[in-house]
């Protein structure tokens, strides 16, 4: 069984970036969104001042970014966004270790609650394995398929607080 990469998480507000901070969250975007994915879109959308936004550094370098929105930002209800990881670390987890992360800083920060995101198509079986579904609202995003996604909590109950038994 592998370990858990160490990854040194920080949640902060747009304001609260410094300018390294804010310059490599945008060279990563645009290393993988505009580079990687041979997409020319306007990632500065106006959106990342209403923004939290998740980094994951290792050894001080980002490796994985995300933006959380509260309910009524950039849908009715709570969302995250911009969801990526440098591709020199993929396959080790990171990108798992992200969206969980996101999904328990919007927990954190707003209450636990419906959330929705615009998923590229072709990611829709990693977020299944968050527990998002198919909101049945496909859609064309700079020439690439997306489709939105709902994760819905499931209600706190004895038993689903229960820890599961190790065998």
């Amino acid at each position: 069984m592998s370990s858990e990469p160490d990854i040194r998480w920080k949640l902060s507000p747009f304001d609260s970036l410094n300018v390294p901070e804010l310059y490599a969250l945008l060279q990563l975007r645009g290393e993988v969104f505009v580079v990687e994915q041979n997409c020319a879109f306007q990632d500065l959308d106006g959106s990342d001042a209403l923004a939290m936004h998740l980094q994951g550094h290792i050894s001080g370098e980002l490796v994985a970014y995300a933006r959380c929105f509260g309910p009524g930002v950039k849908f009715a209800e709570a969302s995250i966004g911009r969801i990526v990881t440098r591709g020199s670390c993929r396959g080790a987890g990171i990108g798992r270790v992200l969206v969980e992360r996101a999904m328990a800083s919007i927990g954190e920060l707003w209450g636990r609650q419906v959330i929705r995101i615009g998923a590229q198509a072709r990611l829709a079986r990693f977020y299944q394995g968050h527990g998002f579904s198919d909101a049945g609202v496909p859609y064309i995003e700079d020439g690439i398929d997306h489709l939105e996604m709902l994760w819905h909590p499931h209600p706190r109950t004895p038993e689903t607080l229960k820890t599961p038994e190790r065998k």
